[in-house]
């Protein structure tokens, strides 16, 4: 078994600080939906208007490589090598990030993608989600978002975009039938987010009830419209 290379939160996370970390006492919400979905740019909206800090994993895996660091070169050379970057690694670049952040109140986008992530960030990080939002998105509009953006990517083809979908629902779909029993999954369509981005500028956007107060309108509007068509405008 390989080595899990010491980082600056290791310490954090065995307690060897006076102080406990920030992360412990934060409001986490897990950000989860198909690729195309619009996860990352609803975030940035919720940001924008409810002092969220937004943390996306394969960003933070990115920036630890860019940094040219010795975990950063760790984790290139398992992806060179192929090999998946253990669930412990992501946890940790996690948690460093919302220790440094100075914030207590985090969206977590993409993650967690299957129940190892799940498992090692409740180990781990020691914190549930106050909440999961699922952006629920059939099939064939993710296959028309991707394929309209016009980003240039490699990975934006039909084929590739149905595997991603397929590791989508056999990985996560999972995790979100866990948070829905117990009680703490949020699905979302985008116009409702709009809608109550709208509706929550108007409040103090650093009151304590914020995340609560966003996630009941998002949820009473979904209830009202369960029966509408998806509609992404």
């Amino acid at each position: 078994m390989a080595l899990i290379m010491e980082t600056p939160v290791d310490a954090l996370i065995k307690g060897e600080h006076e102080s406990p970390p920030r992360w412990k006492k934060s409001t986490v919400v897990f950000v989860l939906g198909g690729p195309g979905s619009g996860k990352g740019t609803q975030c940035a909206n919720l940001v924008k208007h409810f002092s969220y800090t937004h943390f996306s994993a394969g960003d933070l895996l990115r920036a630890e490589i860019k940094s040219g660091s010795q975990f950063g070169a760790m984790i290139q050379s398992m992806i060179v090598d192929g090999r998946i970057v253990p669930s412990e690694i992501t946890v940790k670049l996690l948690c460093k990030a919302m220790e440094e952040s100075g914030n207590d109140k985090f969206l977590i986008d993409g993650f967690p993608r299957n129940e190892e992530n799940r498992i090692v960030f409740e180990n781990v990080a020691k914190i549930e989600p106050a909440f999961v939002l699922f952006f629920d998105c059939p099939e064939e509009e993710l296959e028309r978002r991707i394929m309209s953006r016009n980003q240039g990517r490699e990975d934006d083809n039909i084929e590739t975009i149905k595997k991603r979908f397929k590791v989508f629902v056999e990985s996560t779909l999972p995790i979100i039938s866990y948070y829905e029993s117990k009680g703490k999954l949020r699905k979302l369509r985008k116009r409702q987010v709009d809608d109550a981005a709208k509706h929550m500028k108007k409040k103090d956007r650093n009151s304590q009830e914020t995340h609560v107060e966003i996630t009941n309108i998002c949820v009473h509007t979904y209830i009202l419209t369960r029966h509408n068509s998806y509609n992404f405008l």
